[in-house]
């Protein structure tokens, strides 16, 4: 199965979902070289390392009210402070994952594109 057949059937009954992906890979291939790789609870963008994650909230969070469409996780060397992080946790020292809902495509704005690149630049 190819790249296209993958994230089909990764998006598979989620249309606003996906929509929010291709506005989201079409900032991060913007970047420069990444890969991108179909797991089974999340696409991984990737150079040398992975980089940055989206997944799907409603598959792993039912029942609960007002859930993002997705989520885009990142990984940086430190804390960002912004509110707009959903969760921040440290799986291991100096390692930040950032956990950001996206509801629409407006909200990847100049401030995730700067975040988007950092992470991509401390993955290459």
């Amino acid at each position: 199965m190819g790249l296209a057949e993958e994230l089909e059937a990764f998006f598979n009954g989620y249309p606003k979902s996906r929509n929010l992906f291709d506005a989201l890979r079409g900032e991060v291939e913007a970047l420069g070289q990444v890969a991108l790789r179909v797991g089974k609870s999340q696409v991984a963008f990737q150079r040398k390392r992975n980089f940055a994650f989206a997944w799907i909230p409603e598959r792993y969070l039912q029942g609960q009210r007002e859930l993002a469409p997705l989520v885009l996780t990142l990984g940086l060397r430190h804390k960002n402070e912004s509110p707009r992080w959903k969760e921040i946790v440290e799986p291991h020292p100096g390692r930040f994952t950032h956990h950001l809902e996206l509801r629409e495509s407006g909200e990847i704005d100049e401030e995730v594109r700067n975040w988007l690149r950092e992470a991509w630049e401390l993955a290459g």
